[in-house]
């Protein structure tokens, strides 16, 4: 039985929320980002994408 891949995103975070708004350190959080260097793969929708669009200069984000 061949398993099914779905698409999804690898989140890294690489910049460190500290000064950042409380806001986006609540959005790192909620996609599993807490230290620099936590990488999380997270579905590709639209809701995780609105995530990284509020974190975008603290995330780096590959295609899987």
């Amino acid at each position: 039985m061949a398993t099914k891949k779905t698409a999804g995103l690898k989140i890294k975070l690489v910049k460190s929320t500290i000064g950042s708004k409380k806001d986006q350190i609540a959005t790192a959080h909620a996609l599993g980002l807490f230290k620099i260097g936590d990488e999380r793969v997270q579905p590709k929708n639209d809701q995780t994408q609105g995530k990284i669009n509020k974190i975008c200069h603290l995330v780096e984000v590959t295609e899987l």
